[in-house]
């Protein structure tokens, strides 16, 4: 892996060799074929967020929210809370290379392509949070710089208010620019864009749903959940919608979860803390989350333990072709659920609530969800609503993202025990610096405690 100052100043890169197979139809443009392209660049930077945000990045936070739990090889050191600086090195990496720098790339292009450069705003903010919420502060405004000499070779690190602010302005831009006529633009995008072929309509939606994220993430720093109810209600308003990480059924395509289940079988299992509440609420999505144990049933590895003959990941993540969700119906569901409980508004609370678990349960089974279910877990009204309840149905059907880590860190919901035999007292709420930042940015922000919240992190 080359340190970062180097990253900020090699040229870009045409092809990566974990996209080059899946972007093969898209490498050649017919009118200037020895240039890049927005078209290419947009599959490119897609790409990219669909690895970082379903790779390695989500199977720890699936671990630390004890979802899953690491039996074998490095996921150990993962489910111990093992976590150093020379870890994760790559996902660092391939942010600041493969998302930030490319799709800072495609904006600068696009000035006669609004759709385009709303699209690489979209995918820039979501680079942004991603390293924000796993590393705190990092370099954003004198990042990416390092092309124009040695001045820019030591970045220094905005605080995380200022990162998130720059994120909200990168995704209103995106609206703007969505907003635009298609007369407006010399070139659109279709089926480069491998999210929503080109539907700036719902590239609008997202950016509204992203920023109800990032509103909902700043909770404990005074933001508005009015706002949160508002972009909310702008966002994604249906299964169908959802932002979705697309894979194929070979090579290097493959979905991240079934590609690691193959590659690597038995380093992780389904955590006996998740299976157990998913068994104890009789939950239909079980067999979906879950393949089968050895005995034919289904079963969860303890923390501190290591047994590889409980349940592996079920289909709805690691099946060939699946495609994995970015962001989603329910999700929105839920952020105006909490939005509404925190504001005091019970009757929506519920209501929000209710919705989101049957939208989840009928994605997930692709079933209607059975009536004694819902009855049970989706009849909740002003009188009964809490936001522990809101909370841990969304840790169970936002099941294999980095959200419910992120919400289980400002919120402590649900409940979960530090494993018994970890490395340190507590589970992580951040990743250290990179090694590679240490060694080779001079202004690097060195923060080595695993323990240490991120701002936003104020609860």
């Amino acid at each position: 892996m080359k340190k970062l100052s180097l990253l900020l100043i090699i040229p870009m890169l045409l092809f990566t060799t974990s996209c080059e197979k899946f972007i093969e139809d898209y490498d050649v443009s017919p009118n200037s074929p020895s240039e890049v392209t927005p078209a290419l660049l947009l599959t490119m930077v897609e790409v990219a967020v669909f690895a970082q945000y379903t790779g390695q990045l989500s199977r720890s936070a699936s671990i630390y929210v004890q979802h899953i739990n690491g039996t074998d090889g490095q996921m150990i050191d993962v489910a111990n809370y093992v976590l150093l600086e020379g870890d994760n090195t790559n996902e660092w990496g391939s942010i600041y290379t493969d998302i930030l720098m490319e799709s800072t790339t495609l904006i600068n292009m696009s000035g006669a392509d609004p759709w385009y450069r709303g699209m690489g705003r979209v995918l820039k903010a979501m680079g942004l949070a991603l390293a924000t919420d796993y590393w705190g502060d990092i370099p954003n405004r004198e990042a990416l710089g390092g092309l124009g000499g040695a001045d820019f070779f030591n970045p220094n690190y905005d605080p995380q208010e200022i990162v998130y602010q720059d994120i909200m302005t990168l995704l209103e831009d995106a609206v703007a620019d969505f907003g635009t006529d298609v007369t407006d633009n010399v070139n659109v995008p279709g089926g480069d864009d491998l999210i929503y072929g080109g539907d700036v309509e719902m590239w609008k939606k997202a950016a509204y749903s992203l920023m109800a994220r990032y509103t909902m993430r700043l909770s404990a720093r005074g933001a508005s959940m009015q706002d949160v109810i508002d972009y909310a209600n702008m966002g994604i308003s249906s299964n169908d919608e959802d932002m979705m990480a697309v894979f194929g059924t070979a090579g290097n395509e493959l979905n991240t979860w079934y590609a690691f289940e193959n590659s690597r079988g038995g380093y992780i299992h389904m955590s006996k803390t998740f299976i157990d509440f998913l068994q104890t609420i009789e939950d239909p999505r079980l067999g979906d989350f879950a393949g089968e144990d050895d005995a034919g049933g289904y079963s969860g590895t303890a923390l501190g333990d290591n047994d590889q003959t409980t349940s592996p990941v079920g289909s709805y993540l690691a099946s060939n072709g699946q495609a994995l969700p970015l962001i989603t119906y329910e999700e929105m569901l839920f952020l105006k659920a909490e939005a509404y409980q925190r504001l005091g508004n019970g009757d929506m609370a519920a209501q929000n609530h209710n919705n989101a678990i049957i939208a989840s349960v009928e994605k997930v089974t692709g079933a209607p969800i059975p009536a004694a279910y819902e009855t049970a877990q989706a009849s909740e009204t002003a009188g009964s609503i809490t936001l522990e309840k809101i909370m841990t149905h969304k840790w169970v059907a936002l099941f294999g993202t980095s959200e419910p880590w992120y919400d289980w860190r400002r919120t402590n919901i649900p409940t979960l025990t530090t494993n018994p035999i970890a490395v340190v007292n507590g589970i992580p709420v951040r990743f250290p610096t990179p090694i590679d930042e240490r060694v080779s940015n001079a202004n690097a922000l060195v923060i080595s405690d695993i323990l240490l919240p991120v701002w936003w992190d104020n609860n």
